[in-house]
């Protein structure tokens, strides 16, 4: 059976915050329909809160303390992305784009992404189609054409039936649609070098 390895960020910086609420619902929404399909699935989930000091670090220094590179190297190891953050004057916070600025560029290419979001009103969902999808279009990421905002007015609602849990089940499987099949997205694994003494005696072996 084939796993699905899929990294959830999640930029909200509240204990509890809405950002991660609504990363919990669409990473359980998709982890449920991934293993409906026949996928096993690993799901990491990275509150970038706890990255900051190590993010801010690694503008300064140009080196990733080792949280951060565990992280970094789960992202670029991953099938598909949840990311979520909330909206500060109308676009991404800024950790959100600390974050994604620390990665190479080149490791998203072709990742299976989910774009959320949450805000204190509604008008903010236009930074899902306004600022994040040009972020991760520019990445050359395959998105998942809905993207979930969730306001104040979505919390509070647990029979299921929501408008919001509406979303995020379609969004969830629109992802588990990109995840299904052959993933471009996925690195590669490193190859081993070996030292050339080693090299050249198997070569004079195959002799």
């Amino acid at each position: 059976m084939e796993t699905r390895r899929i990294t959830v960020l999640s930029a909200g910086l509240g204990v509890p915050s809405s950002s991660r609420l609504l990363a919990d619902q669409l990473a359980a929404s998709t982890e449920r329909q991934l293993r409906a399909a026949g996928y096993e699935v690993e799901i990491d989930v990275v509150e970038l809160r706890d990255l900051a000091v190590d993010i801010a670090n690694n503008f300064v220094t140009g080196y990733a303390a080792p949280r951060l590179a565990e992280v970094i190297a789960g992202v670029e190891g991953s099938d598909g992305i949840i990311a979520v953050t909330p909206i500060f004057s109308a676009s991404y916070s800024g950790l959100f784009k600390s974050f994604i600025d620390v990665l190479d560029p080149k490791s998203l290419d072709g990742k299976a992404v989910l774009l959320g979001a949450t805000g204190g009103t509604d008008r903010h969902q236009l930074v899902l189609d306004h600022a994040m999808r040009p972020l991760f279009s520019y990445l050359r990421t395959r998105m998942a054409a809905t993207g979930v905002f969730a306001g104040p007015q979505d919390w509070g609602n647990d029979d299921g039936g929501s408008p919001l849990s509406e979303r995020v089940d379609r969004a969830a499987g629109e992802l588990v649609q990109l995840l299904s099949g052959p993933q471009p997205g996925r690195k590669a694994p490193v190859l081993e070098s070996l030292p050339f003494e080693q090299l050249l005696a198997g070569i004079s072996a195959g002799n």
